[in-house]
């Protein structure tokens, strides 16, 4: 795969595999099994929550933008108020990336620096919706499920509405569009153990794309 470089800072100087998929797809649990398996992982959700977190690098810039009302009384993103401006101003999604993209791609590349593994992986729900992560990449690997899948899932864990979980995934690739850019794929119709033989296999696979043996 040919990915673009985006950004300034050079990629990582390892074998890279994107994860990504839709939102409630499960991509986490099939990044928990990775890493059961010995594969390093790095999460672009992971790194943004502390991002926005008390003190955290990305508080200065969102209050300067949005103003005090998107901090939360803790010093943090109030996500829900942000959810909600992002999902009805497309000025402001942008905006509110800007400030975050820049920073998650650079600790990304830093904790990618600090690892010695074989191979990568890198969690990044918006891989191929945002340009600031392809060229991070070697391969994509797509976590697929049905939508009805997906909206149960996301709104049992995330304890949003449908409406609202519709109003996200509008934001994001198809199912069919991000199908059509994957290299590798897992299906998550089934139960957790259904996903285990296929990231095994996998892993395996991603050891020797790293070592050059294939």
């Amino acid at each position: 795969m040919n990915a673009r470089t985006a950004g300034t800072e050079s990629p990582p100087n390892k074998f890279s595999v994107g994860l990504t998929g839709g939102i409630g797809s499960g991509k986490s649990t099939v990044a928990d099994l990775f890493r059961a398996c010995g594969a390093t992982v790095i999460d672009s959700d992971q790194i943004s929550h502390q991002l926005t977190q008390p003190a955290g690098t990305a508080i200065p810039a969102i209050r300067a933008s949005f103003g005090a009302d998107y901090i939360n009384d803790r010093g943090a993103l109030d996500r829900e108020r942000m959810r909600q401006r992002v999902f009805s101003d497309s000025a402001a999604k942008q905006q509110l990336e800007a400030i975050l993209h820049p920073l998650i791609r650079a600790e990304m590349l830093a904790q990618a620096a600090a690892h010695a593994a074989p191979y990568l992986l890198l969690v990044v729900p918006l891989l191929l919706e945002t340009a600031n992560y392809r060229g991070l990449v070697q391969r994509v690997l797509v976590v697929d499920c049905a939508e009805k899948r997906q909206i149960e899932h996301t709104m049992q864990r995330s304890k949003l509405n449908a409406q609202e979980v519709h109003a996200i995934m509008a934001h994001q690739l198809s199912r069919t569009e991000r199908l059509c850019h994957a290299d590798d794929v897992i299906h998550n119709d089934g139960s957790i153990d259904d996903l285990r033989a296929p990231v095994k296999q996998l892993h395996r696979r991603y050891l020797s794309l790293a070592s050059g043996n294939i």
